[in-house]
C-alpha cells in the first residue's frame, strides 16, 4: 500500500484513539506514533522508545484494537517497529501480545461463546488469554508475598496433583494477584506444553454464561469447560450476585477438581467474606489452599521500583526510589503508575527526573488524593452534577437519575477509598455489599461502551479531586 494510503487510514485510527482517551494521554503516548507499512495483512507502526510499545501494549491495546479493527480489518496484525539506534538507523521489531488484533472479546457476545466438547479446538489453537509479560521472573518477591509465590511454584509444577487444589488467592487490588496467577498458567504452558490452560476473569465467564443460555448451548458451555486442565479465574467476587453462574460454576469445579485438573482463583476478599456465594461454593475454595497476598511492604516496593525502571530501560536516582517507595504504600500498581507519570511529565515538560520531579507527581497522583476525598465529598460531588439532594440517593426512589447517582457514588467510592463494599453501602442507601458490587458492575460496563458516559465521569472525578 501507498504511504499516503497508510498515512489517510492511520489517521482515521487517531481520530478514534482521540475520541477515546484523554488529551494528555493522547499527546504523551500517541501522537509521535508513524505508520511504516500495511502489507499482508500486516500493520506496521513505528514508536519512539521499547518503554512507549510496552506501555501501549499493557494499556492501549483495547483501544488500538477497536481503531484498526474499524478500519482496517478484524484479522490485522499488528507490529511495532522501535528505533534503536538512530545514527546507523537500526529499528527492532516486536510483534503485538496476541499478535491478531481482534474486536472486543468481551464486549461482543459473538465471541464469548464456548464451543462444544466436539468442536472444543485444539490445544495448539486454544487461546490461553495469558499475558506473557505476567511470568514468574517479573515477580518480585519479598516477605509479604513469599508464601503466595511459593504455593503458585508449586502449583506450576505440579498442576492438578498438588495439595494446593484449588489454590485460591485474595487481596486487595494492585498487589499483584492477577500478575502471580498469569504465572502459574506461562510456567505450566512452558512445561507441558500440552495441557489445555485458561486463563478468564469471572466477569467475561458470566457473560459467555449468560450468551449460551440465551442461545440454549449451556450444555456445550459446560462440556467446554470441563476439557480444561489448568483452569484460572480472576476477580471470582464478580460472581457473588449471580446464583445461576455460580451453579453451573459448581458443576465445572467439581468435575475438574475429581479429575485432578488445577483450579486457581483469585478475589479481593477471602471466601468467608464471599456473603453471596453458595456454601457449597465456599466450601470448595478451602479445599485446598487460601492465601492472601498482602500489601508490599518497604523493601519490596523498592525492589519493585528497581525491577521496573531496569525493564523499561529507564534510571532512576536512589532518593527518588527512596521517596516514591516510602510514600506510594497501597499496591505494586501505584507504584508502576507513579513511575509511568514521572517518565510521562519528565518527557513532556523535558524535566530530569530528581527528586523534585518525585515530590510533585507522587503529590498529584497519590498523597492529595487519598487526603482530601471523603464519601461524603463524593455524594455532594455526584448528586450536585445530577442536579439532585443528597439526601434522595438514601432513598428507596428508583427514578433513573436517583438510581443513576447512587451507582456512580458506590462506584467512585469503591475506587477512591479503602472502604469495605459493606461500609460503602451504608453510607450510601443503606445498601448491602451485594448491590455495590452490581453498582460498580454497571457503571464500569457503561463506561467501556459510552463515551458520553465516560465523558461525565471524567468530569465527575475532576470535580472529587478538585
Amino acid at each position: 500500500m501507498l504511504s499516503g494510503e497508510i498515512g489517510h487510514i492511520w489517521s482515521r485510527c487517531m481520530d478514534v484513539i482521540r475520541d477515546n482517551v484523554p488529551q494528555a494521554a493522547f499527546n504523551t503516548w500517541f501522537s509521535d506514533i508513524k505508520p511504516l507499512k500495511l502489507e499482508n495483512g500486516e500493520l506496521t507502526i513505528q514508536v519512539p522508545s521499547a518503554f512507549v510499545y510496552e506501555y501501549l501494549e499493557a494499556n492501549y491495546l483495547d483501544i488500538l484494537r477497536m481503531a484498526i479493527t474499524r478500519y482496517i480489518g478484524a484479522d490485522t496484525r499488528l507490529m511495532y517497529s522501535v528505533m534503536t539506534d538512530s545514527e546507523n538507523n537500526i529499528q527492532a521489531q516486536y510483534p503485538s501480545v496476541d499478535h491478531v488484533v481482534s474486536s472486543f472479546k468481551e464486549v461482543h457476545s459473538v465471541d464469548n461463546k464456548a464451543p462444544g466438547m466436539m468442536d472444543a479446538p485444539l490445544v495448539q489453537d486454544l487461546d490461553p488469554m495469558l499475558n506473557p509479560s505476567y511470568n514468574f521472573d517479573s515477580f518480585i518477591e519479598g516477605a509479604s508475598n513469599k508464601l503466595v509465590r511459593t504455593a503458585a511454584e508449586a502449583v506450576a509444577v505440579n498442576p492438578g496433583h498438588s495439595t494446593f487444589n484449588p489454590l485460591f488467592i485474595y487481596g486487595e487490588s494492585g498487589v499483584g494477584k492477577t500478575h502471580v496467577a498469569n504465572a502459574i498458567g506461562m510456567k505450566v504452558k512452558e512445561l507441558f506444553p500440552s495441557m489445555r490452560v485458561l486463563y478468564l476473569s469471572a466477569h467475561l465467564f458470566y457473560m459467555q454464561f449468560a450468551d449460551s443460555a440465551k442461545n440454549k448451548t449451556v450444555n456445550d458451555f459446560i462440556n467446554f469447560y470441563q476439557t480444561i486442565d489448568v483452569l484460572i479465574i480472576d476477580d471470582m467476587q464478580e460472581l457473588a450476585n449471580s446464583v445461576n453462574t455460580q451453579n453451573v460454576f459448581f458443576h465445572i469445579f467439581n468435575h475438574l477438581h475429581l479429575n485432578n485438573k488445577q483450579l486457581i482463583i483469585t478475589s479481593d476478599r477471602p471466601p468467608k467474606d464471599l456473603n453471596t456465594m453458595e456454601d457449597r461454593l465456599l466450601t470448595r475454595f478451602k479445599w485446598g489452599l487460601v492465601a492472601e497476598l498482602e500489601k508490599p511492604d518497604l523493601e519490596l516496593r523498592k525492589q519493585i521500583l528497581r525491577s521496573k525502571t531496569r525493564r523499561d530501560g529507564i534510571t532512576l536516582p536512589e532518593d527518588v526510589i527512596c521517596y516514591i517507595a516510602g510514600n506510594v504504600t497501597e499496591s505494586v500498581r501505584d507504584l508502576e503508575g507513579v513511575v509511568v507519570s514521572l517518565m510521562a511529565y519528565s518527557t513532556t515538560f523535558n524535566k530530569p527526573i530528581d527528586l523534585d520531579l518525585a515530590k510533585e507527581v507522587v503529590g498529584k497522583s497519590s498523597q492529595r488524593t487519598e487526603q482530601s476525598i471523603t464519601i461524603e465529598g463524593i455524594m455532594e460531588r455526584v448528586c450536585g452534577y445530577y442536579g439532585i439532594g443528597t439526601d434522595a440517593i438514601q432513598t428507596k426512589s428508583r427514578r433513573h437519575e436517583i438510581v443513576l447517582a447512587r451507582q456512580v457514588s458506590m462506584y467512585l467510592a469503591k475506587k477512591y477509598l479503602d472502604y469495605s463494599t459493606s461500609k460503602i453501602g451504608s453510607y450510601v442507601g443503606k445498601r448491602d455489599h451485594a448491590t455495590v458490587l452490581h453498582a460498580f458492575s454497571v457503571v464500569r460496563d457503561q463506561m467501556e461502551v459510552d463515551k458520553s458516559f465516560r465523558a461525565d465521569m471524567e468530569n465527575i472525578e475532576r470535580l472529587i479531586r478538585e
